[in-house]
């Protein structure tokens, strides 16, 4: 029977009379028109400050290319090819080949690919290694049950970044000693993964030596030289590694959310059939053309770009700085610049150090100050957690890596205005003896989604506090203070690529103790304790 709509009309009689226009007609007429008290667009934002139009306060960056603070400033060349890239539509296969070549060329590569980052550049070459770039064991992603299960990572590369690797589904197996990784190597690997760096360079896990005992077994070789300069010839390559990952974020000045996969041509295109626009387990791992595009202006910039001046305005910086402090009583400076060897995070670094009967403070205290002032300034580890436990050394280090024109005289002067007059640190309020909290307690934290329970083991030595942070994960070292019923307590937790660092304070009363808890980069927390 025919569907009839207004006075008995089938469907298409009154779609072809206009019935239609009525009822879209009373459809517009219940929208509600947009709230007049609404914030303006932020494309009208005054002078174009967005972060401001969203009540977000801008931070100089005088600690480098940190990911949680924005990475590295965008190049006026890479801005410009990236804007140009939104205006026509390309195949991403095409547009990947193109670039592939071109990157190849520029790098000295056998291939490149353009990833979302080097944590992805990472989780797609172990998907490569594993996978290769067969469609069916591409599909079983993350199920390795009928592939290669493992990575060999040397003890001194494991970190936070073994995620990116472990995404796939291998297991890590740890080495120290070329006898353990002649050991490891067998059928169930898939892949080395070695961190760049001094370790890797003269270590007792040399790559060159890595390299070579993974190739008599066929097994690939992956470095991770994230905040590395870009050398042509490429070291890692010439040592024998298979794949290199790089940040686009860092040094190069690329796109924040772009990366770099170079090396062996198998193993990079592998690696990019794993990555979107293709389906399957990388589908998430997605660069659009305008990063695509912005990387290779980035690696092509990088080839014109004058190192040595960069070198030389990044000390001068410094040295602002440090002529800025010193008529400052009780206040040293060092600058320090880096080796011709040395490519992570290439740039000379201050540190500012002060005695502590000028200044009774320590570094934890002068970064924080920073951080939350006028202007906001971010140095040592401020901004992203570390070091942990906070900073208790007279110290503090200046990084002018990612400085904008006219931000070191600004630090400078907030500096010299902090250190000049150092705030007085509140006495500890007397509120009695320290609460007695040694002994076992079970500890119950709520976070914005779902609960835990884990259990603390202190000791106590007047107000000083040690012990045994027994978590769902692992367990972590505790250290903490109690001031009357005060309670602040540090865990943290570091190994096989983990890092878990969680700051307590709350009010002990008897046999309980409630407050909050810092979660560090995961957000925060409530917690009780009861004993």
């Amino acid at each position: 029977m025919a569907d009839t709509g207004s006075g008995g009309l089938t469907r298409r009689e009154w779609l072809a009379r206009g019935g239609h226009g009525a009822v879209i007609a009373g459809l517009l007429g219940r929208v509600r028109p947009l709230d007049a008290q609404a914030p303006a667009p932020l494309a009208s934002a005054p002078g174009g400050d967005v972060y401001a139009a969203l009540g977000v306060r801008p931070i100089i960056n005088a600690r480098g290319t940190i990911t949680v603070l924005g990475g590295s400033q965008m190049s006026a060349d890479v801005r410009r090819a990236m804007d140009a890239a939104t205006r026509e539509y390309v195949h991403i296969d095409e547009l990947a080949e193109a670039v592939g070549r071109r990157l190849a060329s520029l790098a000295g590569a056998e291939w490149a690919i353009v990833t979302s980052g080097c944590s992805a550049a990472l989780t797609l070459a172990t998907a490569a290694a594993v996978a290769g770039a067969d469609p069916d064991k591409l599909a079983q992603l993350p199920d390795l049950s009928r592939m290669k299960q493992e990575v060999i990572v040397p003890a001194s590369s494991r970190s936070a970044y073994d995620a990116a690797v472990r995404a796939v589904g291998v297991r890590i197996v740890e080495v120290r000693t070329m006898a353990e990784l002649t050991f490891a190597l067998g059928p169930r690997t898939a892949m080395v993964m070695v961190l760049a760096g001094p370790d890797a360079d003269d270590g007792p896990l040399p790559l060159e030596a890595m390299c070579r005992a993974a190739r008599d077994h066929g097994v690939p070789v992956l470095v991770d030289a994230a905040a590395e300069e870009l050398r042509v010839p490429n070291p890692h390559l010439a040592r024998g590694a298979s794949l290199v990952a790089y940040s686009g974020g860092k040094c190069l000045r690329g796109p924040q959310c772009a990366g770099l996969l170079l090396g062996d041509a198998g193993l990079t295109r592998a690696a990019w059939m794993h990555s979107a626009p293709h389906h399957g387990f990388g589908r998430g791992f997605k660069v659009g053309r305008e990063e695509m595009i912005g990387m290779l202006a980035a690696v092509e910039a990088w080839g014109a770009r004058d190192h040595a001046r960069e070198q030389q305005q990044w000390h001068a910086w410094l040295a602002l700085i440090a002529d800025r402090l010193k008529d400052v009583r009780g206040v040293h400076t060092e600058i320090l610049q880096p080796g011709p060897d040395v490519l992570s995070n290439r740039t000379p670094t201050m540190t500012i150090a002060w005695d502590r009967e000028a200044i009774p403070l320590s570094g934890a205290d002068v970064e924080d100050a920073l951080y939350h002032g006028t202007p906001r300034i971010a140095v040592s580890g401020a901004g992203s957690f570390l070091p942990f436990p906070p900073n208790a050394a007279p110290n503090i280090t200046i990084v002018p890596y990612q400085l904008r024109e006219g931000d070191a005289g600004i630090v400078a002067d907030a500096l010299h205005a902090f250190f000049a007059s150092p705030p007085v640190r509140p006495a500890a309020q007397a509120g009695g003896p320290p609460a007695a909290i040694a002994g076992t307690w079970r500890v119950t934290m709520t976070f914005a989604r779902g609960s835990a329970e884990h259990l603390f083991v202190i000791e106590q030595r007047g107000t000083e506090l040690a012990g045994l942070h027994v978590g769902e994960f692992a367990e972590r070292e505790l250290r903490g203070q109690v001031r009357a019923q005060d309670v602040l307590i540090w865990t943290w937790y570091t190994a096989d690529g983990r890092r878990l660092n969680f700051e307590f304070r709350g009010v002990a009363v008897g046999d309980e103790m409630r407050g909050d808890v810092s979660l560090g980069e995961y957000g925060r927390a409530t917690w009780i304790a009861r004993r």
